[in-house]
């Protein structure tokens, strides 16, 4: 239920308004001066503040800005028994919703309120919405304990104050886009644009034209202006991922950007100026690049004036623990399972992966054992075969709980079935989610005649 506050001396008129209310179904609390009315701010949240102008005790224009740094998401109405304009100029100023008329604009009452609170439940709901992102952005946010990974948040914690240009490396799914959005949610822009553009995905043109913009006419199709990445991020970061992909000439206008703050749009002779801060990431071995001829030796010192590592899976091991009951509890939400944990030769298995996909990988196999697990803890029998395999080499336990040749085509058989009907005959998801390729896959639901 919503609760509106009445703020008035007039205590006939404010009882008359209350019981109008109160039969639209909102709760009502009345005060009949400023301290009483702030009073009730601090021991109540409310959705809507009807507040008479003349107060005994006070102004309710100038009471609206305390009503607005007490609570922020409150609405305020304002009504008055002679309206002028400079005190509804002021008002709104202050954070007024609206200024009406008593008497005058009675009937507009109701209707008012339920724009008002309309607008304090949005407004609720995007600083929720913000509150999570930033949490979900932030460097406690990153998961881990190991040294690895504490001494690269330190790194990008105290880069992100400052405007420098970052460079993540290391390999892939190590986390960068991770990392780059915490260093702008701790950065002075946090309030502009995040923008990530990953420059393996896209062809040299198409790549030029998405950082750039194009004007109407640049090349066949281009139907119209369109901004490019650099210009929607203005103010604010724009995140490279994967820059050791980028040709040599876009290369050279990256460069200009990052010196200059300047750019041509494809099909443009004008310069377009931006304010942007550039996070890079790559992971490619940038001065290899640079002696084969494939990357500029002078972009790579303007990228890379703040460089931070980001340590891979095998180098963090102690992390694993705490990075995978992190996904079965994600994973637990959207499955709707309730999974207690993992077996500790499953555990095991897991810390002696190499883990060549690093974070992106542990994560594809938690969510495939949640989907393949029957008990309520994971077991070894829902890990990828190449897993299992290597940490039965690692171990040299053939026995017990690690699979023999016999008991592992069974094994696979009835997962590749459970698999199958969990993505519903799609194979190439089901590829996905057994860890192996779509040509493997044929050849085994050949081989064990799976329907």
């Amino acid at each position: 239920m919503q609760h509106i506050l009445i703020i008035d001396d007039e205590e006939k008129l404010r009882t008359l308004t209350a019981r109008i209310i109160r039969l639209e179904g909102f709760e009502v609390t009345e005060a009949g001066d400023c301290r009483t009315g702030i009073k009730k701010l601090e021991q109540q949240e409310f959705s809507v503040v009807l507040c008479d102008v003349k107060l005994p005790d006070g102004n309710g224009v100038d009471l609206t800005k305390i009503i607005k740094e007490k609570a922020p998401y409150a609405e305020v109405i304002l009504l008055t028994a002679y309206g002028n304009i400079p005190d509804g100029v002021q008002a709104i100023k202050n954070g007024a919703f609206d200024y009406i008329v008593k008497g005058d604009d009675n009937n507009k009452i109701i209707p008012l309120i339920h724009r008002a609170i309309e607008k304090a439940t949005l407004s609720k709901q995007v600083a929720h919405l913000e509150s999570r992102l930033e949490k979900k952005y932030s460097f406690d946010g990153i998961i881990g304990n190991s040294k690895a990974i504490k001494e690269a948040i330190l790194l990008a914690e105290r880069v992100a104050a400052t405007d420098a240009t970052v460079l993540l490396t290391g390999e892939t799914g190590t986390g960068k886009e991770v990392f780059a959005n915490a260093i702008h949610q701790n950065s002075t822009r946090k309030s502009k644009g995040f923008v990530a553009i990953n420059c393996a995905a896209f062809s040299h043109d198409l790549l030029e034209s998405e950082m750039f913009g194009h004007v109407a006419g640049a090349f066949t199709g281009a139907m119209k202006d369109k901004k490019g990445l650099f210009e929607e991020a203005n103010g604010g970061t724009i995140f490279l991922d994967e820059l050791g992909e980028m040709a040599l000439d876009l290369q050279a206008k990256l460069l200009r950007v990052l010196e200059s703050g300047e750019f041509i749009k494809v099909g443009e002779s004008k310069v377009t100026k931006v304010d942007v801060r550039i996070v890079a990431a790559t992971n490619r071995d940038l001065l290899s690049e640079i002696e084969a001829g494939k990357f500029r030796q002078d972009l790579y010192y303007r990228l890379s004036i703040f460089q931070i590592k980001l340590p891979s899976l095998r180098e963090r091991v102690a992390d694993i623990d705490l990075l995978a009951n992190f996904f079965i509890k994600s994973f637990n939400a959207k499955t709707g399972r309730q999974l207690k944990g993992m077996q500790p030769d499953y555990l095991q298995a897991l810390k002696l992966h190499t883990w060549p996909g690093n974070i992106r990988e542990l994560k594809n196999v938690i969510e495939r054992s949640v989907i393949l697990e029957t008990s309520d803890m994971l077991t070894v029998n829902t890990l990828p075969f190449d897993i299992v395999n290597e940490a039965t080499a690692a171990t040299g336990n053939n026995q017990d709980k690690t699979l023999s040749a016999f008991s592992l085509a069974a094994s696979e058989k009835v997962q590749i079935q459970k698999v199958l009907n969990y993505t519903n005959g799609n194979k190439a998801e089901a590829a996905r989610l057994l860890g192996i390729g779509i040509a493997t896959l044929y050849r085994k639901i050949e081989e064990y005649k799976i329907a």
